[in-house]
């Protein structure tokens, strides 16, 4: 009897085992194909793009898809390396190969979906030649979005930049400003909230169109031909075809998703594929 106890315990402590197992798999298997693939994304326009397949789409392919809205968009790529989401949409690929580097890891793009135009916006001006000398413009201060948001400037003959520094352009790479504009850099989702306090800014698409400023609104934008900032679909290094993170892209490359980009972000997002 004390021999059939003893092998009763371990039976069931084996039993926990397998059952302990098969939980971790459960959840290693939301990108693989067999349970929920969670994606974080910022709120405008990549977790709406998202929940519109979560609520159209997905059932038809057979995916669960979780949708984690993040506010700061600098926390996705750590949310993405520490697993906490299997996936996460909101960059583009200079920005990604930048926080590769700089942090030594190896996150890589799936497919392109969208462009969000970069922007210069103004409620005290309407238009590039009334800018008034001394302006003040603010722009954001990640490196790969400030260095756009300056050759956005000198494509447009407020700036002249020194040669050959393109997006990785700063501040001190400014070879001319004959209107002296003052520059003023700040987190890329304040600069919406802070328009009024200077005379122009240089905004991100996704964040223009939370504060409900349209293509339309603003005095120059960027030109989608040969732009390299469309926004990707990234993972882990290893898993760009896991089952799940396959059938997401599938529908983010969809005729339904780029209909609904058209249809929803008039000329604000622009569908990339």
């Amino acid at each position: 009897m004390r021999k059939k106890i003893v092998s009763l315990a371990a039976v069931g402590a084996l039993a926990l085992g397998l059952a302990a197992c098969s939980s971790n798999d459960d959840k290693s298997g939301s990108s693989s194909g067999t349970g929920t693939l969670t994606v974080g994304a910022s709120a405008v326009p990549h977790a709406q793009i998202l929940n519109y397949i979560k609520d159209n789409l997905a059932a038809k392919e057979g995916l669960k898809l979780e949708v984690k809205v993040f506010d700061d968009y600098a926390l996705q790529n750590p949310a993405l390396d520490e697993g906490s989401v299997n996936a996460n949409f909101f960059q583009h690929k200079p920005y990604l190969d930048k926080y590769n580097q700089e942090n030594g890891k190896n996150l890589v793009p799936v497919t392109p979906v969208h462009l969000e135009p970069l922007g210069l916006y103004s409620k005290k001006t309407k238009a590039i030649a009334d800018i008034k000398d001394g302006a003040t413009v603010s722009f954001p201060n990640d490196a790969t979005n400030g260095g756009r948001a300056l050759k956005l400037l000198a494509d447009n003959g407020l700036i002249t930049l020194k040669d050959g520094v393109g997006i990785n352009a700063t501040e001190k790479d400014v070879a001319d400003n004959p209107k002296h504009l003052k520059f003023k850099a700040l987190d890329a989702e304040q600069l919406p909230r802070t328009l009024d306090d200077v005379d122009l800014s240089v905004i991100n698409g996704n964040y223009a169109l939370q504060a409900d400023l349209k293509a339309k609104d603003a005095l120059v934008l960027e030109k989608a031909e040969g732009n390299p900032y469309a926004n990707i679909l990234v993972v882990k290094k290893g898993h760009e075809n896991d089952e799940n993170v396959q059938k997401l892209k599938k529908l983010l490359n969809s005729p339904e998703v780029k209909q609904y980009i058209t249809d929803n972000y008039q000329g604000s997002v622009l569908a990339a594929f």
